[in-house]
């Protein structure tokens, strides 16, 4: 703790020292803000912006323009409620309400569900080149059926964290995000930031490298930007869950080290590297602390570790995106999480070959109508991706996954049609999935992530969806207006049907009824 407390101060004292002026605000990692930023970059590309790598310091889209944007929406460079606090209005302060209310039906249980959600976001500027933003948020929440059994069990919301009291009557929760942000006096190359928030890598709606579906984590991020490269590098304090059994005390500490180094190529392809690696904290024999060995920044020092036998869990991806017709954005992810080119040429099924990839496209003003957004994606992860023979090194934060909501052992198919007009918006989201599933016969098939790989079911012979298949099947339907498009505040109508069926002849039809008024900033999955 005196460590941690003598780099905060350190970082304050650098903070203080700086006198000119640089934009250091991170873009809330959000779908209907992403979906300007794609209207954006996809229409006028540059070498300037990386659209993988989530949030986006403002800095990067300070060339970001609202014309290119057929529809209101929140801005890129939102000024709404700021109050100046002297030094030539270089200073300022932002405060933004959240309110989240929604009332909705499950038929399936003939009952209605009421959730409701409060908070603020704050943000600080100083003279331009030092942020501090804050979001702080609590409330309670009742979800469908097909939500609420596994947060139940585990008494994990996915994007907040930890939940309290019970189904019946819903879940109490409180969470903050916030970070401080200081871009060095003169410069634009460099940015660093010490927070509690989350990353997103890739420019689909799912990511097979690192998405937004866990809780929040503690991180020390630098960001790097020079010519047409764009280097991250970022350390976090997470936890493990897994034999926790709900009680908190019980918790106990895992790490990480992030690299992602994105290139654009041209104005219209870029080319990302990505590596990480999770190692455990203390455990019931022995203390370990963060690994000063990782805070080498690197890119693709651990395959080198790896090899020489090192016991921690790494993990390496690439991401690509192309753009076409200034209307197409061409997107694809490998993650490779082992890679034997002996077994893989053999192709028996050896359980080590643990990969996932997504291909996907989006396609703006599409059909020649201003506004229209399709997109499609393709995820797939194969058996026993992302897990590790020590179940708290495994590829999770909190008990959920840091990649893909689904774990692992599935096929997934995704549509999107969104069609934006002023402050109106209607959209479709559709979702098939076929998974495997553990059952009394196969225990441990790769889906679940939170279990050792030493408890595999078979050394060859594996594959993609094997064990209790099952087929999943989600539409959702939606229309949202948007009241005041610079506080994100809109009201949603909506229906939700999921179906759900596997080979032991078990059947499920849910249909969901909401309408909800909403002005929150974060990412909700409803989709897993």
């Amino acid at each position: 703790m005196k460590q941690i407390a003598t780099a905060i101060l350190l970082f304050y004292y650098i903070i203080a020292q700086s006198q000119d002026k640089g934009i250091a605000k991170n873009a809330f990692i959000n779908q209907d803000l992403q979906l300007a930023f794609d209207f954006w970059n996809i229409s006028k590309s540059n070498t300037k912006f990386h659209s993988s790598f989530k949030p986006y310091l403002s800095s990067s889209y300070s060339e970001a323009s609202d014309s290119m944007v057929p529809f209101k929406f929140y801005s890129f460079n939102n000024s709404y409620l700021i109050k100046s606090l002297g030094e030539k209005k270089i200073n300022n302060l932002q405060v933004l309400p959240i309110l989240d209310l929604e009332y909705g039906y499950e038929r399936l249980k003939n009952k209605s569900l009421i959730s409701s959600l409060g908070g603020l976001n704050l943000k600080l500027n100083l003279k331009n080149n030092v942020s501090f933003a804050l979001t702080i948020f609590g409330g309670n929440r009742q979800f469908p059926s097909f939500l609420d059994t596994a947060i139940a069990n585990q008494k994990i919301i996915p994007e907040f964290g930890q939940a309290y009291s019970n189904s019946k009557n819903g879940y109490s929760f409180f969470d903050y995000t916030g970070y401080i942000s200081f871009t060095p006096k003169n410069s634009q190359v460099f940015n660093f930031q010490l927070g509690r928030d989350k990353h997103f890598i890739g420019d689909g709606y799912r990511s097979v490298l690192l998405s937004d579906y866990a809780a929040a984590y503690p991180y020390f991020r630098i960001n790097t930007n020079l010519w047409r490269f764009q280097y991250n590098v970022w350390y976090t304090w997470m936890y493990d869950v897994s034999q926790a059994k709900g009680i908190k005390n019980n918790y106990t500490n895992k790490f990480g080290a992030f690299h992602y180094l994105s290139y654009n190529i041209i104005k219209e392809l870029n080319i990302g590297l990505f590596e990480n690696i999770i190692w455990r904290g203390s455990d019931t024999n022995q203390v370990r602390t963060f690994e000063v060995n990782y805070l080498n920044p690197i890119i693709f020092f651990r395959p080198q570790e790896f090899a020489v036998g090192s016991p921690d869990n790494s993990f390496i991806g690439l991401n690509l995106n192309a753009t076409l017709f200034k209307k197409i954005k061409i997107y694809a992810q490998l993650g490779l999480d082992e890679f034997y080119l002996k077994e893989i040429k053999a192709n028996r099924g050896w359980w080590g070959n643990k990969q996932a990839w997504q291909i996907g496209t989006k396609y703006i003003n599409a059909l020649g109508i201003k506004g229209l957004k399709i997109q499609v994606e393709y995820n797939e992860v194969k058996p026993y991706t992302y897990t590790h023979s020590v179940v708290s090194q495994n590829y999770a934060h909190y008990g959920m996954p840091l990649a893909h909501p689904l774990g692992a052992n599935f096929k997934e198919f995704i549509g999107i049609v969104n069609y934006r007009k002023n402050k109106w918006e209607l959209k479709w989201q559709g979702q098939y999935v076929i998974l495997g599933k553990d059952s009394s016969a196969n225990s441990n098939v790769g889906q679940n992530i939170f279990l050792s790989y030493v408890t595999r079911n078979s050394e060859y012979g594996n594959f993609t969806t094997q064990g209790l298949k099952s087929i999943v099947i989600q539409n959702q339907f939606q229309i949202s207006y948007l009241m005041v498009p610079k506080l994100n505040m809109r009201f949603e109508l909506g229906l939700i049907h999921r179906s759900e069926k596997n080979s032991s002849g078990y059947t499920l039809e849910s249909p969901f009824l909401f309408a909800a008024f909403k002005t929150s900033f974060w990412n909700s999955y409803r989709d897993f």
